[in-house]
């Protein structure tokens, strides 16, 4: 059951990776994800992972004809979401609070520069070191929901059948500085990323 677990939060960050950090290509004529949705429908949309009363006032980007990654909402609120990516293979949309967006900015533009795999966070961290880049200066957030592109009910604004990811990044936080464990334990928080500034504690709930 662990390993089931593990693998299953594997899968999931691994789909974060692709839609919070990734820069989109452009969408091609026909997409086996279904047709794009309109502005309106990515708001609605990219807020689900949200609890309810977030929602109203995120930032959402999304996608415009191109494939381009646009601001759709400016908020006012303390969070942003991002619209699911039709160029993925998975449907994903994900929220995090407003003081990581720094980080995944850097993250989606060095990939679309061609930096892929690891080297993307040894850039980050080195500019983190450095003081060229910002990460949150306290725990911050991200929500998230991933799925097959069928959980998404695109005329009834729902996602049911995606399964839920809590994540709240504290950079550089260790097992010492936290008292969380930093080996992945089912039916308990842990810590990923230990000591780095994209350490973050996992919540990963039961289907």
């Amino acid at each position: 059951m662990l390993l089931k677990q593990l693998r299953t939060a594997n899968c999931v960050l691994r789909t974060i990776a692709c839609s919070v950090f990734l820069a989109p290509v452009a969408l091609s004529a026909q997409e086996a994800s279904g047709p794009a949705l309109t502005a309106e429908q990515q708001v609605a949309v990219a807020v689900l992972p949200l609890p309810a009363d977030l929602r109203a006032g995120a930032t959402v980007l999304g996608y415009d004809a191109s494939g381009k990654l646009t601001p759709l909402r400016k908020g006012t609120g303390e969070m942003t979401c991002l619209a699911p990516n039709r160029t993925i293979s998975r449907f994903h949309v994900a929220c995090y609070h407003n003081s990581l967006e720094p980080f995944m900015a850097r993250g989606r533009a060095l990939r679309s520069s061609g930096v892929n795999g690891d080297a993307v966070d040894s850039a980050r961290f080195s500019e983190v070191k450095t003081g060229k880049l910002a990460v949150p200066k306290g725990p911050a957030s991200l929500y998230s929901l991933t799925g097959e592109w069928t959980t998404l009910d695109a005329a009834a604004l729902t996602a049911n059948g995606a399964r839920r990811l809590f994540v709240v990044y504290i950079p550089f936080a260790t097992a010492q500085t936290t008292g969380l464990s930093d080996k992945p334990t089912r039916g308990t928080p842990w810590l990923m990323g230990a000591g780095t500034p994209k350490a973050h504690i996992m919540f990963v709930p039961e289907m």
